[in-house]
């Protein structure tokens, strides 16, 4: 298990479990778990998402599937304990989401 710290400073978990979660669902992102990491320490923007998840998203011009944005979906619990729930590329955040924080 890896523990990181949010923009807010709450450390956040990543289990091996939802590790293979993400990589099951998501198989391009095998080899992309330190740029999940980062995207959640320095993200561009945080969004806030349907049922009291967050979004940390940020862009990169090189992925597996050209330049996407990485979205590291989490839940921050309290001031002293958050996890991830997935990861995934896209090729644009949802314009609709409300965005908390922009770099």
């Amino acid at each position: 298990m890896l523990i990181i710290h949010s923009r807010n400073s709450v450390p956040i978990r990543l289990t091996e479990e939802r590790w293979r979660h993400i990589v099951r669902r998501h198989p391009e992102m095998g080899h992309q778990r330190e740029r999940v990491l980062e995207t959640l320490v320095e993200p561009d923007i945080i969004q806030q998402g349907d049922f009291g998840e967050l979004l940390a998203i940020r862009f990169y011009s090189e992925t597996p599937l050209t330049s996407k944005f990485l979205v590291v979906v989490f839940r921050e619990i309290n001031l002293h304990d958050g996890f991830i729930l997935t990861a995934y590329l896209t090729s644009r955040p949802l314009a609709r989401r409300l965005i908390l924080w922009k770099r």
